[in-house]
């Protein structure tokens, strides 16, 4: 492989795992106060490609009213997902709450299956994002730069909110002991509403860039990067934002380097991932940054 050909795809991996990065967040916000592997979570991304799509075609908005908008609808279907499927379960056994999620997500694909049909359709990205220069005999499309500064900047206002804010210092003291925290007078519920709406806000801005990148949206199309973002936050260590930001970043990597050193493998990208979850859970099962969990 060329010099030029590997920094091409060290380029594409980066900004694809700075899309699982975000996705995967959100997974491991809310494993680390519930307890929950939130299987809906990947849909989000559905939501918010859709909402953004009508938001420009059907009410004709200009992209940058529509895709924050779309952003914001789905941080608040993340608080509703929680009011209505896992909080009426808080006290049931966690296979109660797992139950939930796997139900919320066949419920959420297969409403926009009923109401807006299995037709794959177009997603209108604006022509700047799609514009591609080239730099020496690199190739680069402008969403391709855009997306891991996109992601380093939202995490790292995720991490001033957790770790500077008294609302993060909650979410911190119900990810070590849920119960205790309860009995300090601090309203758990305001607490885990506050970690759906970050974590699906950020899903929602992955599933935006995802749909400008892969510019054709349908009701699954959220399943298979939702599972390998989960991946990624296991990787990283499931329950630590910093891990989970590190996971994803690996994740692409490790999938866009296999497809351009191994081309015949190309159509096993998917299965990679999976081998690779196996891989550490044999061998490092919480992850790279991940911490022993007390029961």
């Amino acid at each position: 492989m060329s010099l030029t050909l590997l920094l091409q795809q060290l380029i594409n991996g980066v900004s694809l795992g700075s899309l699982y990065a975000l996705i995967a967040i959100g997974y491991t916000m809310v494993y680390g106060i519930l307890r929950l592997i939130n299987f809906a979570h990947g849909d989000l991304l559905m939501v918010t490609a859709y909402a953004a799509m009508y938001g420009v075609l059907l009410f004709s908005l200009p992209w940058f009213v529509s895709f924050p908008l779309a952003v914001i609808a789905t941080g608040a279907i993340g608080i509703l997902l929680d009011r209505a499927a896992y909080k009426p379960l808080r006290q049931a056994p966690r296979i109660s709450l797992l139950i939930s999620a796997i139900g919320a997500s066949f419920l959420m694909e297969n409403l926009a299956l009923v109401f807006i049909g299995g037709v794959p359709k177009p997603f209108p990205r604006p022509d700047f994002f799609g514009y591609v220069f080239k730099v020496g005999d690199l190739h680069i499309m402008v969403l391709t730069i855009y997306s891991p500064i996109i992601t380093l900047l939202l995490v790292l206002g995720l991490l001033y909110i957790v770790f500077k804010t008294r609302a993060g210092m909650a979410m911190r003291a119900a990810s070590r002991d849920f119960e205790t925290t309860r009995l300090m007078g601090i309203n758990l519920d305001r607490i885990i509403a506050l970690t759906f709406l970050l974590g699906s806000s950020l899903a929602a801005a992955s599933g935006i860039m995802w749909a400008m990148k892969y510019p054709q949206i349908n009701p699954f199309m959220g399943v298979i990067p939702g599972l390998k973002a989960f991946i990624a936050a296991v990787i990283g260590g499931i329950g630590n934002i910093v891990g989970a930001v590190l996971g994803g970043f690996l994740l692409g990597l490790c999938e866009i380097l296999i497809v351009a050193l191994l081309p015949s493998l190309a159509e096993y990208r998917d299965a990679f991932a999976f081998l690779l979850l196996i891989g550490v859970l044999l061998f490092r099962p919480t992850g790279i940054m991940g911490e022993p969990l007390i029961e």
